[in-house]
């Protein structure tokens, strides 16, 4: 009979139990787990959570899986709560906040949890590290992505290709090519995949388009296949470089890889062969799609564009509008730009696209709205590109510099960018900027041009060849060749524009022999001058009787670089033969011109005509002018001036009179200096300026200081119907001479006086000015019309051509 001990089967049994609990609880723990994954994988994060405050009993799968749910779905201030909370982290639970503040963006947090985990004395993984290099990539954190390089480089994980490839990645992305290239060339083991697609990828977006075919092309010697990442990648670079035979033996890969169909790489297909210019191949892939793809279309479209086939890209666009493709944000700025220069009657469809964009909801896009005030400004529309840019709610510098560039009033673009920079906030960029300092140039504003180029210097932005080049300009208009010289020989590359701009100036400063000196520098630079160079050297040596010279490079216009001389370079040389004096040359060029003698030539031989006092030529000249220019006084004005020098003065009469029948009248003369932002003007005999009681007192001391120098007034540039004295006086408040004595009241001594007049100076005045800079000791900066006189101790940079 057996017999049980039941005392000593109760003490014996007490494990056994216990491990039937632990079991039991391990099991009810583990479905619960499993149905709170569940919950969390469908997005039902809040039942989850609920589940989750009910379970008596919780594991590290438990908290982990709570804490990727809330991070992967953005609640990253629930995670952090229940992080802080958790007993049990581990790699996982760091790795679930860090990656999910790195997805949402959140920098700051995610590298401060980064830093944090590893004070901690926690181990990271390939996976952490994937996370914060590509939020570094993404944001383009360079400094914090070398840092983190460092961090890898100590705990050993640089031979690990996955974080190399994050690396290379982040390099590439940050615009750091070379160091990216150095960790694709030395990293230990094998290149996968990844590695050859990510440096790929990185040589393309940066510019690099041959290395990245190079890269192409070794990456298929390695063996390794190409996917929809890579061909896309290579196919952008053949596009860039217009290397259609490479971009052909890639579409041959993609076709036997089996990617044919793919969207994404049929896509850049496409937009290869159009950037390549074989419109017709990317026409007809486009047709054999089965699926329209916006994106390929849109390629399709902007090429046309860029190719200057506006109704082609009109056409497909209709097209896809016929087909119900979802025209989005990124086709319509390029239909827009059609219209920019298109025919008047085009902008019916124009005004059609605007109310397409209106119905389709695109009236808040940014892009779209960008577009439309760039393409009404550059058509002269300004009331509809600001009602468009006035309803924008959000405006940056793209928007701004729309209005601001299309903007054909220089005085209005300068008010714009003034209110940019104050209401607006956003700094400018390199095309703002030089679009400012050409509207600066323009309106010879120095002071304001120079604050634009020391603003332009503190934002930090890279050398930008647009921007320096406007400088040159902007100086040389302005009239100060320093400040012209220092940007010029501060800049690395220098173009056509950059070294035409400079002779250019020189030209027009007086400035003959640095103008044909810094043209030889040009040609020992290899640089091709244009028609615009020819213009500047021509001025010069007209203003500077270099005969010879002229001579020498208006045949090597056409001899040397086939260029055909335009009416700018006739007056040039015309004008250069009439101040010498020689009428025979002029005629026997005037008889030898290729294009028709516009109003500018015959401006010229008038002006000689009238400096010489030959009125047969000043007659044919003014009838001439006359008839191209019915509403020009000049002709009638210089005209009437060679009758009365000569003592005609009954047909000096006679053309006044026909002047007034003609109801023509003379445009008035207009001088202003810019002082500390205020641009100061004149007219003839003004008496509205504040400080007017000063400036005459200042005009009666200086005309008659200069007359005790030597100066002789010049009756003949006075109103006719007025007495010697009433001559006098005429002369003597002329809106030159108004101006300077201004600048000599406000402009502190030693600074030069600049003064801009509207027309040409007159001779009376220019014989004063220099007069008064001797007397004055002044250095007195003028631009006419016509050219800079630079006046100094009595002598002009012109020439004294009057």
């Amino acid at each position: 009979m057996l017999r049980l001990n039941f005392r000593n089967c109760r003490l014996t049994s007490t494990p056994f139990l216990n491990n039937i609990h632990t079991n039991a609880v391990r099991t009810k723990l583990h479905w619960r787990n499993l149905e709170l994954g569940d919950l969390s994988k469908s997005g039902r994060i809040n039942e989850a959570r609920q589940l989750f405050d009910k379970m008596p009993e919780r594991d590290e799968f438990t908290w982990n899986t709570m804490i990727v749910a809330y991070s992967s779905s953005g609640r990253l201030s629930d995670a952090e709560k229940l992080f802080r909370r958790n007993p049990m982290k581990n790699t996982i639970s760091w790795n679930a906040l860090i990656s999910g503040h790195c997805k949402y963006g959140s920098e700051d947090e995610a590298l401060s949890l980064f830093w944090e985990m590893q004070f901690e004395g926690r181990s990271f993984n390939e996976y952490t590290l994937g996370s914060v290099l590509r939020m570094c990539a993404s944001l383009g954190l360079l400094l914090k992505g070398e840092q983190i390089h460092g961090c890898i480089v100590k705990t050993g994980f640089d031979l690990d290709v996955n974080v190399v490839n994050g690396l290379l990645a982040m390099y590439a992305t940050c615009k750091r090519i070379s160091e990216a290239e150095y960790l694709f060339r030395t990293m230990q083991g094998e290149r996968n995949n990844v590695t050859w697609t990510s440096m790929l990828t990185g040589y393309s977006r940066n510019g690099f388009a041959y290395k990245a075919i190079e890269c192409f092309r070794d990456m298929r010697r390695e063996g390794k296949e190409s996917n929809q990442f890579t061909f896309p990648s290579v196919l952008t670079a053949c596009g860039a470089v217009s290397a259609l035979r490479v971009g052909v033996q890639v579409h041959g890969c993609i076709v036997k890889s089996g990617f044919k169909s793919n969207i994404f790489v049929q896509s850049a297909v496409i937009a290869m062969y159009a950037k390549c210019r074989d419109l017709e191949t990317a026409r007809a892939l486009l047709q054999d799609m089965e699926v329209d793809d916006v994106v390929s279309w849109n390629s399709m479209v902007v090429e046309c564009v860029r190719e200057g086939l506006k109704e082609e890209a009109l056409s497909l666009f209709g097209r896809m509008h016929e087909r119900d493709m979802k025209i989005d944000e990124f086709t319509i700025p390029s239909v827009l730009n059609c219209f920019a220069t298109s025919r008047s009657s085009e902008m019916k469809i124009a005004s059609s696209v605007h109310c397409l964009i209106v119905k389709n909801g695109y009236g808040n896009y940014k892009l779209v709205n960008n577009a439309l005030v760039d393409m009404y400004a550059k058509r002269g529309i300004m009331d509809s590109a600001v009602k468009v840019f006035e309803r924008m709610v959000e405006k940056d510098v793209i928007s701004w510099t729309a209005l601001i560039t299309g903007n054909g009033s220089y005085e209005e673009a300068l008010k714009l960018f003034c209110k940019m920079r104050g209401e607006g906030g956003i700094s400018p960029d390199q095309i703002v900027t030089a679009s400012v300092l050409s509207a600066s140039a323009e309106l010879t504003l120095l002071e304001f041009g120079q604050q634009v180029h020391g603003n332009y210097i503190k934002s930090g932005f890279p050398a930008s060849l647009s921007v320096d080049n406007s400088l040159v300009t902007m100086y040389t208009k302005c009239g100060s060749l320093e400040d012209a010289n220092a940007v010029f020989n501060s800049m690395e590359i220098k173009d056509l524009i950059t070294w035409t701009a400079l002779i250019v100036g020189y030209a027009k400063n007086g400035k003959a022999k640095d103008s044909l000196l810094s043209y030889k520098l040009m040609i020992d630079n290899h640089i091709t001058p244009d028609y615009i160079t020819f213009i500047g050297l021509l001025f010069a040596c007209s203003h500077a009787g270099l005969i010879e010279e002229a001579e020498h490079y208006f045949d090597s216009m056409r001899t040397v670089y086939r260029i055909t001389p335009g009416p700018e370079h006739y007056a040039c040389m015309i004008d250069l033969y009439g101040r010498s004096g020689d009428f025979i040359k002029l005629e026997e060029l005037l008889n030898q011109m290729e294009v028709e003698p516009d109003a500018t030539v015959w401006k010229a031989i008038l002006a000689a005509s009238r400096k010489h006092g030959n009125i047969a030529n000043g007659e044919r000249a003014a009838k001439t002018l006359m008839e191209l220019e019915p509403n020009n006084a000049v002709p009638y004005v210089l005209l009437s001036n060679m009758y009365s020098a000569a003592g005609r003065q009954e047909e000096a009469a006679n053309v006044r009179r026909l002047m007034k029948t003609r109801n023509i009248s003379k445009e008035p003369g207009c001088s202003w200096v810019e002082g500390k932002g205020i641009v100061h003007s004149f007219m003839s005999e003004d008496r509205k300026h504040p400080r007017m009681v000063e400036i005459y007192s200042k005009v009666d001391e200086m005309m008659l200081l200069i007359k005790e120098a030597g100066y002789i007034p010049d009756m003949s540039f006075a109103l006719h119907d007025l007495d010697k004295e009433g001559k006098e006086l005429g002369l003597a408040y002329h809106s030159e001479k108004l101006a300077v004595a201004f600048g000599l009241l406000a402009v502190p001594s030693g600074a030069p006086i600049r003064i801009i007049k509207n027309l040409r100076v007159c001779g009376d005045c220019h014989s004063a000015m220099k007069y008064i800079s001797k007397v004055y000791l002044r250095h007195i900066i003028l631009r006419d019309s016509n050219c800079f006189h630079h006046f100094r101790d009595g002598h002009c940079s012109c020439g004294d051509y009057w």
